[in-house]
């Protein structure tokens, strides 16, 4: 192996569980999940020798390349959409139902934006930093810091079951459950 693959293999390592967090917290499919994970550094191992650290960090550039092959995924499976394909409307269960303490905590990011989930999937689905979701999303460090704050206290106010009729319980108190 030369050190530029041996290079890879070593961001690889690094990297796929990140990547595989990401997409798992994205799409609700586990096989879906690791293909588009596979996917990902099938493009990233194809654009390493363009690779900039001067521009982003490894974990950036490869969660923009996992954004993209994500966006890539939905516009192709538009017209599954249409004919009800369970998956690509992610009705089947994704790692939030799998793994979270709580159906209320699933319901909850159910409630949540678009934008407001991708946030939430890159900081604790991808493990970035907030200036690395600034970088992947195009906006500035203040613009995510505040989407992921009012994000987590959507999901307060919404596990407090101010709007999901839970009565005054607190988020300690469901995922004890």
């Amino acid at each position: 192996m030369n050190g530029e693959h041996r290079g890879f293999a070593r961001v690889y390592d690094e990297h796929v569980w990140r990547v595989y967090g990401y997409m798992a917290y994205r799409v609700h499919d586990h096989d879906l999940a690791e293909d588009l994970t596979q996917a990902t550094f099938e493009r990233a191992l194809r654009a390493w020798s363009r690779f900039d650290a001067r521009r982003a960090s490894e974990a950036t550039w490869l969660l923009a390349i996992a954004q993209n092959l994500l966006i890539d995924h939905h516009r192709r499976n538009r017209n599954h959409d249409e004919l009800g394909d369970e998956r690509a409307l992610g009705t089947a269960p994704g790692p939030e139902e799998r793994f979270a303490t709580s159906p209320e905590l699933v319901e909850a990011l159910a409630r949540l934006g678009d934008r407001e989930r991708e946030v939430v999937a890159l900081r604790f689905g991808g493990d970035l930093s907030g200036a690395e979701i600034a970088a992947v999303l195009g906006l500035s460090l203040a613009n995510v810091q505040q989407i992921l704050s009012r994000s987590i206290r959507r999901l307060r106010e919404l596990l407090d079951g101010s709007e999901l009729g839970l009565g005054r319980r607190s988020p300690a108190e469901i995922s004890e459950e």
